[in-house]
C-alpha cells in the first residue's frame, strides 16, 4: 500500500515547493517526487544545508554549482542553465561566469563547448529582462 500512498503525493512537500519557487528545481525530479515524496523531501533537506548555511555568498554558491554541472564528468546542460540564471540573479557577471567555465576546462574542453553557448543565451536574456525592469 505504501507505493499507492506515494502516487497520490498526499504528504506535504515544502522543500519541493521552496526549490520550485526559487528556480532551483530539476524537472527530472517531478517523477521522483510523485513516486516517493518523503525521499524527495529528505534529499532536498540534505541538499539545502550548504545553501542555507555557511559563509559563501549565494553568487559564489551558484558559480560553484555552474562548475559542477559543466564539468566533463557531469555535462548537465539544464543544471548549467539553471545555475547560470540563479548566479546572474545573485549578481554574478558574465565575465565571472566565463572564468568559472574556463576553470572547469582543467577537466576537459567539453565544459566550454557545452556551457559557453548557454552563458551567452542567459546573459542576453538577463540583460533584456533587466532593461525592461
Amino acid at each position: 500500500m505504501k507505493a499507492q500512498e506515494h502516487t497520490t503525493n498526499a504528504i506535504p512537500t515544502p522543500q519541493c515547493e521552496d526549490h520550485i519557487a526559487r528556480g532551483d528545481w530539476n524537472p527530472l525530479w517531478n517523477q521522483l517526487r510523485e513516486l516517493d515524496p518523503e525521499f524527495m523531501e529528505a534529499y532536498l533537506t540534505f541538499r539545502s544545508v550548504p545553501q542555507k548555511n555557511g559563509p559563501l555568498p549565494q553568487k559564489v554558491k551558484e558559480m560553484i554549482l555552474v562548475a559542477i554541472n559543466a564539468a566533463t564528468t557531469h555535462l548537465y546542460a539544464p543544471g548549467v542553465r539553471r545555475h547560470i540564471q540563479n548566479a546572474l540573479k545573485a549578481g554574478a557577471t558574465q565575465e565571472e561566469l566565463l572564468e568559472v567555465i574556463q576553470l572547469t576546462t582543467v577537466m576537459g574542453i567539453h565544459s566550454c563547448n557545452m556551457a559557453v553557448p548557454i552563458l551567452l543565451e542567459e546573459a542576453a536574456a538577463a540583460s533584456i529582462s533587466n532593461a525592461s525592469s
